[in-house]
């Protein structure tokens, strides 16, 4: 019986070797563990990686499409207010909105199985901003004004101010230098003088003088005195520089040249009917050529005109100008005739700038010759004459001389004092934004 007991074989599983068992089977356990949690990890990865580059293929096919539409707009190609274009086996919807205050927003939409991006871009005409403070601004000619002359606005000048019978400034007139107010009415409107000299003038405002007085003043309140100071007023410089004249003149030239035919003679750009013009410059400075409009012009961009500029119709800007102006200017001399009109957009705050750089100051040639209403339209030399007759008003008007003959009228708007003057959408545009908007 002993004997038996000693022939029986012990486990080799004993508790040693199932506590062995067990941990690998735990072992085992956790290993199967990790690396499903791996492999959940890894799938889910794979699954955010693939719908982030969806959404970012999504954005990319947007962006690509607003550049196709900003191409499309910049270099005058075809589009539609809404197009699709393909790229891949993707496409973008694009949606280009009319022009409102001289801006187009564009849409883009990008969908790659179904994960949607949209970027929006506004495309603004590029504006350029000046200040016009005064009804008339002048530089070293001064202002000549005749006989019921009128300026509804402030005054200031580099020059003499010389004035007639009942000629006469509303508001406040500045001479600056050694140069005299002469004759004439200034403040009618209660407006005040600021002078070095005061020569024969009735001033119904106050008076500000350095060297001699021997103007009339009434003087708010009555019976104010004249006051005398010891320096003479700072001269203020004409609002636009020549650099910015260079720049409209590259704009213009980037639209288009209408060169002299080879064979002379290089006859006038005539407009007759209803034509629309711009952003274009007209002859060369070699082969200066001139525009008549005899029609109506509607300028789509800013006009650079080699020769003469003669206006007998109707010019305006486009619609499209919104609220902002727009420019054509001359390097010959500019005549607006009398059945001529000057008109902006139709919009408040619109104006057409008109401007030469023609130097002449001789009353028979002057550089701007301005015979009949233009309450649109804002004049102005660099270094010539603005010669204004017969009755008629102008909005405003800076220049090197101004000479306002008998009963002629400027009427100053106040909004004049932070105009914003565009390309036009014939010539310069810019991005004003460009964001994702979904």
């Amino acid at each position: 019986m002993m004997e038996n007991k000693k022939n029986i074989k012990k486990s080799p599983f004993g508790k040693k070797g199932f506590a062995a068992l067990y941990i690998a089977i735990v072992v085992l356990i956790i290993m199967l563990g990790i690396a499903l949690s791996l492999a959940f990890l890894v799938v889910n990865q794979q699954k955010i990686i693939g719908n982030s580059l969806k959404s970012y293929q999504s954005f990319s096919v947007a962006e690509a499409g607003t550049e196709d539409a900003l191409l499309r707009l910049t270099k005058g190609m075809n589009w539609s207010s809404s197009y699709s274009v393909t790229l891949g086996n993707s496409a973008s919807n694009i949606v280009i909105s009319d022009i409102i205050g001289g801006a187009r927003t564009i849409t883009s939409t990008g969908n790659v199985n179904n994960r949607i991006r949209k970027v929006q871009v506004v495309y603004e005409i590029s504006t350029d901003n000046f200040s016009f403070f005064y009804g008339a601004q002048a530089g070293e000619g001064g202002i000549i004004m005749g006989n019921n002359a009128k300026i509804h606005g402030n005054v200031f000048s580099n020059g003499d101010i010389i004035g007639s019978n009942n000629s006469q400034v509303d508001n406040n007139a500045v001479v600056s230098g050694q140069h005299q107010i002469n004759n004439g009415k200034i403040g009618i409107s209660g407006g005040n003088a600021l002078v070095y000299n005061c020569v024969g003038a009735h001033i119904y405002g106050n008076l500000t003088y350095v060297n001699s007085n021997s103007c009339t003043v009434d003087g708010v309140p009555p019976g104010k005195l004249p006051v005398q100071q010891a320096d003479e007023i700072a001269s203020v410089p004409l609002p636009i520089l020549q650099s910015q004249i260079d720049e409209w003149v590259l704009e213009a030239k980037a639209g288009d040249i209408m060169n002299c035919p080879p064979v002379p003679p290089c006859l006038p750009v005539t407009i007759t009917g209803v034509q629309s013009l711009g952003a274009v410059q007209i002859g060369t400075l070699a082969q200066p050529r001139d525009l008549i409009v005899n029609g109506t012009l509607n300028i789509t961009g800013t006009i650079y005109v080699t020769g003469n500029i003669t206006f007998n119709g109707t010019t305006r800007l486009d619609n499209s100008y919104g609220s902002d102006g727009g420019i054509i200017f001359a390097a010959g001399t500019i005549y607006v005739g009398n059945g001529a009109i000057l008109n902006g957009s139709g919009q408040i705050g619109s104006y057409l700038l008109t401007l030469s750089t023609n130097p002449s100051i001789l009353l028979a040639n002057p550089a701007i010759n301005v015979r009949n209403n233009a309450g649109g339209s804002i004049f102005y030399t660099t270094s010539g004459m603005i010669y204004l007759k017969n009755n008629m008003s102008a909005r405003e008007i800076t220049g090197y001389q101004i000479y306002i003959e008998n009963g002629a009228e400027i009427w100053y708007e106040s909004g004049l004092g932070n105009t914003n003057f565009a390309s036009g959408p014939g010539g310069g545009w810019k991005v004003a934004s460009w964001k994702e908007i979904e």
